[in-house]
């Protein structure tokens, strides 16, 4: 759900409330569609989270916490020259717009005080962070001047109106509507009888301000589950539906309830009341509509966040795994072409048993192989004597041969790293923020594919394995990726501690530390069912299918010599097979 207006002019009365007087301290652009503001008052700091993310668009006070570029964006530096020390004089909007306006008196580069704007146009997959600098502050959207905009809207991309340096600042065109919550509610039901479609749908279409899922709770006040036309309302219906009109702006007239609707455990829909439409056992009350916001959003834009940065790491892996795929394919084709050198040894013995029948300058000559007693014809080089083509055979089978020997340890080596590189991908993929993505690509830098990355100059603390705690009270240690996988299984683990590994897939290592105790079988299962959910085969979702996690002691697990970060062999092992259980991961994890 977009955040409509109604809403939207509540959390602005609730900015405004909090951050009154406020200062802006730090300015930081986490990635290209959000920013944060530092703010300071003279009691709290808080963070103001300004998201222009189409699918998430938002202006609301954050407790998360932000991992920012290690080289500020070009639109932060510009923040950080027009705002930074400005003082918030006002927190404004336009009736049914969805548009904040945050008046900052800031100092210029001349040293005169000024008001800088920052309007957050919050519309959607049109959503923009434009700078705004304006003489009458009461009136930004008459007499400010654009000092630039998150996404530069130039005249290729509309018409009607630009944001670029220079221009002045323009609200979007209006749509027409009737506004739902200023008009009188006898007028809204005039407009709605000559609507031919179901009530909810007709108040989407004709009214502005709020968004669908408010005119879809009127329609369940008003009706409940039945379906009516509005054009064919009944006058009891017509009572109804002022009445529940009525109630549902008294409720936003009274500052609203900021309300979260879930469906199966995952927030679905928010609003300023309450949505009895979900069942109220289905809904959840928040103190504020910060809070409301950052319930709603905060988990799927984390992940959003997390695929922004990684996005280049994966691209750059799936390349380089590609390409080891593609030279090991080579590999095999030139092994393949190299089992036919017995044909040249046989070529070269003929010819040197048969010079006298040879012709210079003949393209092929035809004599007997005595081998098998059967003719054969030998392809010749017409620049080269007969015995210099003899020879040219020869060679070229003992470069077969050598290319046969080295193409066995070659195409053993491509193999080795295009399932290194598949590991990576998978770590990748589930990596869990930007430490770990950090740690991989020092790992690929170390490795030697990444030879362009720098790594910080701090040393930073590696992070913490995975720590769960078996039913049996047994601590099950997991590796975040293959640098972690080999600390723990070659340095933390001691031998007759337990390691398990899926089975011929990318996946994490997993350790049970035995501490000297035999290891009950519960334990083993719940080991084994971890190293399948942190595995490639394990895809997130419910799913009855078995995976085979092999498992051994610590001391029967090992690194081959020049072996990449991760792989290790084991001999003997067994074998349990176990379907992944996400539930019973969370059950036993501890941090």
């Amino acid at each position: 759900m977009a955040l409509d207006a109604a809403t939207m002019a509540l959390c602005a009365g609730e900015l405004a409330a909090r951050l009154a007087d406020a200062r802006i301290d730090k300015i930081f652009e986490p990635t290209r569609d959000e920013v944060v503001l530092n703010l300071r008052t003279r009691a709290e700091t808080f963070k103001l989270l300004l998201s222009a993310r189409s699918g998430s668009a938002r202006a609301c006070l954050t407790t998360e916490t932000f991992e920012n570029p290690a080289t500020p964006p070009s639109f932060c530096m510009l923040l950080r020259k027009h705002f930074t020390g400005g003082r918030l004089l006002a927190v404004r909007t336009i009736p049914d717009e969805r548009i904040l306006f945050f008046d900052f008196q800031c100092t210029s580069e001349m040293g005169d005080t000024v008001v800088n704007t920052i309007a957050a146009e919050l519309m959607g997959r049109y959503s923009n962070l434009v700078l705004v600098q304006t003489k009458n502050p009461a009136f930004p959207e008459k007499e400010g001047k654009i000092i630039d905009a998150l996404k530069r809207v130039d005249f290729e991309d509309s018409e009607v109106r630009q944001l670029l340096p220079g221009l002045r600042y323009q609200l979007p065109p209006k749509p027409d509507r009737i506004s739902f919550l200023s008009a009188s509610t006898p007028g809204l039901l005039a407009a709605l009888a000559q609507k031919d479609l179901p009530v909810a749908a007709a108040l989407t279409k004709l009214t502005g301000g709020v968004g669908p899922v408010v005119c879809r709770e009127v329609a369940w006040r008003a009706f409940g589950g039945r379906e009516v036309l509005a054009d064919a309302m009944t006058d009891a219906d017509k009572a109804a539906l002022a009445g529940a009109i009525d109630e549902v702006k008294a409720a936003y007239s009274a500052g609203g309830t900021p309300t979260l609707a879930r469906a199966e455990g995952r927030p679905v829909e928010f609003s300023f009341l309450p949505l009895t439409q979900y069942g109220g056992e289905n809904l959840q009350a928040f103190p504020g509509y910060s809070a409301l916001l950052e319930g709603y959003y905060a988990a799927r834009d984390k992940a959003e966040r997390l695929r922004q940065k990684s996005r280049e790491l994966s691209r750059t892996v799936h390349n380089l795994y590609e390409r080891a795929l593609r030279k090991a394919a080579a590999r095999r084709e030139e092994q393949a072409q190299s089992e036919n050198a017995d044909d040249l040894r046989i070529f070269g013995e003929l010819l040197s048993a048969n010079l006298w029948a040879v012709e210079r300058g003949a393209k092929s000559v035809t004599v007997t192989n005595y081998y098998d007693g059967q003719p054969v014809t030998i392809p010749l080089d017409v620049r080269l004597s007969p015995a210099a083509n003899a020879q040219k055979y020869f060679k070229e089978y003992k470069k077969k041969q050598t290319a046969a020997r080295m193409l066995t340890q070659l195409i053993a080596e491509s193999d080795a790293e295009a399932e290194y590189l598949a590991t990576v991908r998978y770590e990748v993929e589930k990596a869990e923020n930007e430490a770990a993505l950090g740690e991989i690509r020092a790992e690929l830098k170390a490795q030697g594919y990444l030879k362009y990355f720098k790594l910080r100059d701090k040393k930073q603390k590696p992070a913490d394995f995975l720590r769960y705690r078996s039913s049996d009270g047994f601590a099950i240690l997991v590796g975040r990726n293959n640098t972690q996988n080999d600390r723990l299984t070659l340095k933390t683990a001691r031998g007759r501690d337990i390691w398990f590994h899926v089975q011929r897939a990318p996946g994490s290592h997993a350790v049970v530390l035995c501490e000297g105790k035999p290891v009950p079988d519960r334990t083993k299962e719940e080991a084994a069912i971890l190293a399948a959910v942190h595995s490639s085969l394990f895809s997130g979702e419910a799913s009855a299918a078995k995976v085979a996690v092999d498992y051994t002691e610590v001391k029967n697990v090992w690194k081959a010599n020049g072996a990449k970060p991760g792989m290790v062999l084991y001999d003997p092992y067994e074998t349990a097979y176990v379907t992944p259980d996400a539930a019973l991961e969370q059950r036993l994890r501890e941090n």
